[in-house]
């Protein structure tokens, strides 16, 4: 059952009642150790949207401590895009921050993020540098330190309801509205009214209430907006919709989103406008007829449905089939705005070595092609990593008890004997989501493949790290911190014959709610990547969370594998124009696709997305170098520690990590002898911590060019499959 989002929860009422004041260790250092001082924050933005504001948040008490509740809201000068003013904040200290565009419902309480800055390196205010000043140069919003980055924000109390419509969903009866033109638009209706204590109207009032609705429906659904995407459109990316709403033409496929606060009380008005055949420049359309779709008709997080086309004269003028998707905020994870990785790739970085399902596929139809080590275990992503894996590619879903584990297939075999003749054995094949973990490690199950053949391939089950369906948790917990994870979200696909690959799934919103959290909380440092062959699930994930990239995986066109019915799945140029409507880092394609033709990497790396490949074709040394000059960013593939031609077996990222290390080293060598400046001020019941105060300021003298994404202790915190560098290593 799909899970409702509202502005209002019971932990707004905590929130109110504790004023947002709960102090952080940084918070106090910065309110306590250091002298005040004023600043000018001053910035240029574009036209804002009704009801937003731009705002300041940074890494003090003052700033919100990227808590993006607690934002600082700027105020527009008279008749310009600046916006400005003077905050207090802790003088001689070095001050990170970001601006974002947000709409403030309650300070403190409630606040939706609608874009924001997303550079890696924040922007500073260093220690001695003085405030600007309203005859000095203005900063401008999403622009500094020589590149551009900013993004739409996530899901923090809102309701994303996104209706698509595809594959032709249009049908109009009448024969004079055939091969015309249709546009169509929709509007956010506000359907909640309270009947209680209310008198009857007279029939002047109830006709003025009546041409009010009419007139203002749309802007009283508050804090609410609707946008439009055309996935063949040369500019695919969500707009605002156009007066006249936007052509449906054959074989398109338009994605609205709804962005809503009050889902349970939104409806959504379809208008439907047709120009004339002998209309003249710039004379309207006239209005066809409308649709709507109330909120009671979304029962759960993803679905379709069929709704009547009713013309302005209330008659029956055709059909339009709509698939719907809502997508809710994390209840249980809050996202903070001190950093994104979501479209940042070093532009150096290409080539790097994936292991797909760790060290291979291990069920293939030839065996002579199958990993030696059962695929998606604990043993066979340290055999990648072992062998110089720069990230493991590995598939998630979820248990019956909902705990993310790892594991390909959604269905698995279980053993059974039968009651006449006990010498054989058949093999009951069951969906996985029906069995729980406990019942999923107690009992033998083996491979779809296996169950077929009846002849299991390994025995090893009594090893720990070979056992089948280890939990997310575990990887995150266990595998080397320095080598990434593509994180392949497994979700049913409807092909084109009509089938599902899996029926009856766990509720969407659940279902990825309870993954990411895992990975939010136990992610640490490591390069994390999402991907998925469901369209709709990259973009779920990209608005649920703020930290890590997605990717969206595609079979295109191949003669291999069946085709799916959503057009997004049907090719490279496809994925591409679709990765770039939902903003996200970049897609995964067969390589079936590529060999093909080698031109599609360069097509989708002009939209600078990054580009990923899969395949059995990746099966062959050569094919793989083949990729790698082409200029694939990664490329996923079986038996990593034959086919591999890295010198040094080691993830590209833990030998940045020990570049990083010994860079730190040197600086703290080099300052060891300099005695550091005492702060201006410092409050007595600070004494007690005066040593966490000396580390703070010797992390504050660390130069801003250098990578601190890996710590001293993060790298020492490899204690898995990995030695520990050791110290002639970390001096050389």
């Amino acid at each position: 059952m799909q899970r409702w989002f509202f502005l209002e929860d019971p932990d707004n009422t905590n929130a109110r009642e504790a004023k947002g004041d709960t102090l952080s260790f940084a918070d106090t250092v910065a309110s306590i150790q250091y002298a005040p001082r004023c600043w000018l924050f001053r910035v240029e933005a574009p036209p804002l949207k009704q009801d937003e504001v731009l705002c300041v948040i940074g890494d003090l008490k003052e700033l919100g401590s990227w808590c993006p509740e607690k934002c600082v809201p700027l105020q527009q000068e008279a008749d310009s895009k600046i916006w400005s003013k003077v905050i207090e904040i802790p003088d001689k200290r070095k001050v990170e921050y970001r601006y974002c565009v947000c709409v403030i419902i309650e300070s403190g309480i409630q606040v939706i993020v609608r874009s924001w800055e997303t550079n890696l390196k924040t922007r500073v205010i260093e220690y001695s540098e003085a405030s600007p000043t309203t005859e000095g140069e203005v900063q401008v919003y999403g622009f500094y330190d020589n590149a551009e980055h900013c993004d739409r924000g996530w899901l923090n109390k809102e309701t994303v309801v996104q209706l698509k419509l595809c594959n032709n969903p249009l049908t109009l009866w009448r024969p004079k509205y055939a091969n015309r033109n249709v546009f169509i638009k929709i509007t956010l209706v506000n359907i909640h009214s309270s009947q209680q204590n209310v008198l009857p109207l007279s029939m002047s009032e109830a006709l003025d209430e009546s041409l009010s609705e009419s007139q203002d429906g749309a802007e009283s659904v508050k804090f609410s907006f609707t946008e439009v995407a055309d996935l063949n459109a040369d500019d695919p990316t969500f707009r605002t919709q156009p007066q006249f709403g936007t052509e449906l033409k054959k074989d398109d496929m338009l994605v609205f989103q709804s962005t809503v606060l009050f889902s349970q009380n939104t409806a959504y008005l379809f208008d439907f406008y047709v120009y004339s055949n002998r209309a003249e420049d710039n004379e309207p359309p006239y209005h066809a007829g409308f649709s709507y779709l109330l909120p009671t008709a979304l029962q759960s997080s993803e679905g379709n449905m069929i709704l009547p086309v009713t013309s302005t004269k209330h008659r029956p003028l055709g059909e339009l089939k709509v698939d719907y998707l809502i997508i809710g905020s994390m209840p249980q994870y809050k996202c903070n705005m001190s950093i994104s990785y979501s479209r940042h790739w070093k532009k150096t970085r290409s080539g790097l070595d994936v292991g797909h399902r760790g060290s291979g596929s291990s069920f293939k139809n030839k065996i002579q092609n199958c990993a030696e080590v059962r695929e998606n275990t604990i043993a066979s992503l340290k055999n990648a990593i072992d062998h110089g894996a720069d990230f493991v590619e590995f598939d998630v879903q979820l248990s019956k008890d909902l705990v993310p584990i790892i594991y390909h297939d959604f269905h698995v075999c279980i053993s059974m004997k039968k009651k006449k003749d006990i010498a054989d054995q058949d093999m009951l094949e069951i969906p996985l989501k029906e069995l729980t973990l406990e019942q999923l490690r107690m009992l033998k199950v083996y491979h779809l493949t296996e169950g077929k053949t009846k002849n299991p391939r390994f025995f090893d089950d009594e090893l720990e790290e070979h056992q089948p369906f280890p939990t997310l948790h575990q990887a995150l917990e266990i595998l080397n911190p320095h080598v990434g994870f593509n994180i392949e979200i497994k979700w049913t696909m409807k092909l084109a014959d009509g089938s599902y690959e899996l029926y009856h799934p766990t509720d969407l919103n659940l279902y990825l709610d309870t993954i990411l959290e895992v990975v939010m909380r136990y992610g640490g440092e490591r390069r994390i990547i999402f991907s998925c062959f469901n369209p709709d699930i990259c973009q779920v994930i990209r608005l649920k969370q703020n930290k890590y990239p997605v990717m969206f995986l595609t079979v295109g066109e191949s003669e291999i594998y069946p085709r799916y019915a959503d057009p997004r799945c049907w090719s490279i140029k496809a994925a591409t124009q679709y990765a770039t409507m939902i903003e996200i880092l970049g897609i995964v394609v067969h390589t079936e696709d590529l060999l093909r033709d080698p031109a599609l990497v360069q097509l989708t790396k002009e939209e600078n997305l990054v580009v990923f490949c899969w395949g059995d074709q990746n099966a062959d040394p050569a094919t793989i170098k083949f990729l790698k000059q082409i200029g694939l960013h990664g490329v996923i593939y079986d038996k990593i520690h034959e086919y591999s031609s890295k010198e040094v077996k080691e993830s590209i990222f833990l030998l940045e990590a020990r570049g990083s290390q010994k860079e730190i080293i040197q600086l703290v060598a080099s300052q060891s002898e300099t005695e550091l400046p005492p702060p201006l001020t410092i409050h007595p019941s600070q004494a007690r911590i005066e040593g966490a105060n000396n580390l703070d300021k010797m992390r504050l003298q660390i130069p801003d060019q250098m990578s601190t994404a890996t710590s001293l202790e993060s790298l020492e915190s490899s204690n898995s499959d990995y030695e520990k560098p050791s110290e002639t290593e970390v001096s050389a």
